[in-house]
């Protein structure tokens, strides 16, 4: 994995308030830094640059976010969803997925990190405490990657502690990275989980630039259960080319050499999905990349998806190939409907709630009520 560092660091003026925006400054000491009083301000002269979604990346702002920081996750339209949240500390991201729907939609190429995570506890203290009776699983990799950035946020030192005090929450960590050597002495208390997204190192060399290796990836969730957290893996996208099957049936087989299955609470599936303005892009900016091939079809939300037929063959494959090697393992579809799960795993779950509840239980969260 290549680690990030910015070519300058833009500090907006009300974070030099936050602890936080020195503590990072120490840690990357030596790259020019100066002031600013206007993110937006700045948004021209961003974009203006040749190949903007590159060279705005090596721009580090710290700035406060203003808004909220936890909301549901954008499958909660979907007909079957997990009822999943997410918390935001960051925008953007500098690993380089070829499929990265981030690219489409962030008006500011620039690498942002908010400096009040005191602000983001409070909200999701605030929110959790106000329904007790509930479990809230909440993961911080919606907007950035959850661990990529972490030898320079330090963020994992705070967050994982601080679930571990919400009776009713848990944390999960999404990574393509292997940084995780902050996490080995936190006390977790069973708050926080890990998981990784997974693809065949033919995928990961091609598409997922940047990024941990395969075996980069599952040497640091081994590691992560040998320190007593419980490990997730998520397969999406699933990425569909001839010999597709081969590959991931050998990054199954790879992932229950590496981990213990009985440490890990879920694995999810879910196939290539982006909206046209993205697949045009990537045919700009990856002219190399397999993403923008194939067949594909509207979907979910008007973005384009491969033909339910080869969405069935991929789920139910790889649910067989996780069922042979782990059949005690959870496995689910995310972003799918109902007709998808029952023609590739032969059942849907009755409603979302149904989905929710089994998720709750596995995050292994005791409600007081259940005690």
């Amino acid at each position: 994995m290549v680690p990030y560092c910015p070519e300058r660091i833009l500090v907006h003026e009300e974070s030099w308030k936050d602890a936080t925006t020195r503590e990072m400054l120490e840690r990357l000491r030596g790259v020019p830094t100066s002031t600013i009083r206007d993110v937006d301000a700045l948004l021209p002269e961003l974009r203006a640059a040749p190949e903007f979604r590159t060279a705005g990346k090596r721009t580090l702002i710290l700035t406060r976010n203003l808004g909220s920081f936890m909301k549901e996750c954008p499958g909660a339209g979907a007909e079957i969803c997990c009822n999943y949240f997410v918390i935001n500390y960051a925008l953007n991201c500098h690993l380089e997925c070829t499929y990265c729907v981030l690219q489409a939609f962030l008006n500011n190429p620039a690498l942002t990190i908010y400096t009040n995570i005191d602000d983001l506890m409070r909200e999701v203290e605030e929110r959790v405490r106000r329904s007790p009776g509930r479990t809230f699983r909440i993961g911080t990799g919606e907007t950035a990657d959850s661990l990529a950035l972490d030898d320079i946020t330090f963020y994992s030192l705070r967050l994982v502690p601080f679930f571990r005090s919400l009776p009713n929450a848990v944390l999960e960590l999404k990574t393509k990275s292997a940084q995780v050597a902050n996490l080995r002495a936190l006390d977790h208390g069973g708050h926080t989980i890990v998981s990784w997204s997974l693809n065949p190192d033919r995928v990961i060399r091609n598409e997922e630039f940047k990024t941990a290796t395969l075996g980069e990836r599952l040497g640091a969730a081994r590691r992560c259960q040998e320190w007593g957290f419980r490990v997730g893996f998520h397969f999406d996208p699933l990425i569909y080319y001839k010999g597709w099957e081969r590959d991931y049936e050998e990054v199954v087989r790879d992932l229950f050499r590496y981990v213990d299955p009985d440490g890990v609470c879920w694995i999810s599936l879910g196939c290539l999905r982006f909206t046209p303005h993205l697949k045009d892009i990537v045919r700009r900016r990856f002219p190399r990349s397999a993403v923008p091939q194939g067949e594909f079809v509207p979907g979910h939300h008007g973005k384009l998806r491969y033909f339910r037929p080869v969405r069935d063959e991929m789920y139910a494959k790889m649910r067989a190939w996780i069922g042979e090697n782990a059949p005690q393992v959870f496995v689910y579809l995310c972003m799918e409907n109902r007709a998808v799960w029952e023609r590739s795993f032969g059942r849907a779950p009755a409603s979302s709630s149904e989905l929710a509840e089994k998720m709750d239980l596995l995050a292994g969260v005791k409600l007081p009520e259940d005690s």
